[in-house]
C-alpha cells in the first residue's frame, strides 16, 4: 500500500505503512501527512514503550498494576495511532474550505464561515492528541520511578516523547483557532501541558 501522488488517503492508511514508506510520505511535496501525524506517531511510540516497560516490570510491581498499567498504555497507543489517519482527514475538509473560498468570492462570509468550521474541527484532533499524552506521561513517570530499572531509560524516553508530542500539538490547536481566540480549547490545552509538566522528572 502506498500514499496517493497528490497525498490523498488510501483506503488502509497511513499506519499501514512501513516506516520508510510513511517517512517517504511526510517529506513529500503533498498536504498530507504532516505535523498531525508525526505528533501521533510520536506518541503511540510512547505509549509503545510504556507498554514495554510495564510488561517487564511484573517483579517489580504488583502484578495486577503492571496489568493495568500495560492495557492502559496499549489502549492509547491504538488511540493515538488512529489520530496519524484522523489529522489528514480532518485537514482536507480544511483544504476543500480554502478552495472554495478562492473559488466563490462572490460569497465570501459564507466561505470564511465555512473555513472557520473546518479550521475548529481540525482542532479537535491534536487537542485529542494532548488528552492522550497526559496519560501516557503519568504512566511513564511511575514506571521510570518505581518500575524496572532496567528499563528506566525506555520509561523516560516515553515520557519526553509524550511531552513533545503534546507540545507539536498544542502548536497545531493554536494556529487553527487563530480567528477563535475565545475558544475554550485553547485554555485546555495550557491546562493540560501544566499537568503533563507535573510528571517530568
Amino acid at each position: 500500500m502506498t500514499a496517493g501522488r497528490q497525498g490523498s488517503l488510501d483506503p488502509d492508511g497511513y499506519t499501514a505503512l512501513p516506516v520508510g514508506a510513511f517517512l517517504d510520505a511526510l517529506a513529500a511535496r503533498t498536504p498530507a501527512p504532516a505535523g498531525g501525524s508525526a505528533a501521533a506517531l510520536v506518541l503511540a511510540q510512547a505509549a509503545a514503550l510504556c507498554a514495554k516497560s510495564a510488561r517487564l516490570s511484573e517483579r517489580q510491581l504488583p502484578a495486577r498494576r503492571a496489568a493495568e498499567l500495560t492495557s492502559e498504555a496499549e489502549h492509547i497507543r491504538r488511540s493515538a495511532a488512529s489520530l496519524i489517519d484522523e489529522d489528514p482527514r480532518a485537514y482536507a475538509n480544511v483544504l476543500k474550505a480554502r478552495r472554495s473560498r478562492n473559488q466563490q468570492p462572490e460569497d465570501p462570509a459564507a466561505a470564511a464561515a465555512r473555513l472557520a468550521t473546518a479550521l475548529s474541527a481540525a482542532a479537535d484532533v491534536p487537542l485529542r492528541l494532548i488528552e492522550l499524552a497526559v496519560p501516557v506521561s503519568a504512566i511513564a513517570a511511575t514506571l521510570a520511578a518505581d518500575g524496572n530499572q532496567a528499563l528506566r531509560g525506555d520509561a523516560l524516553a516515553a515520557g519526553l516523547l509524550a511531552q513533545a508530542a503534546a507540545r507539536a500539538a498544542a502548536c497545531l490547536v493554536r494556529i487553527n483557532l487563530t480567528g477563535a481566540p475565545g475558544d475554550a480549547r485553547l485554555a485546555r490545552v495550557g491546562a493540560l501541558l501544566a499537568r503533563m509538566d507535573e510528571h517530568l522528572p
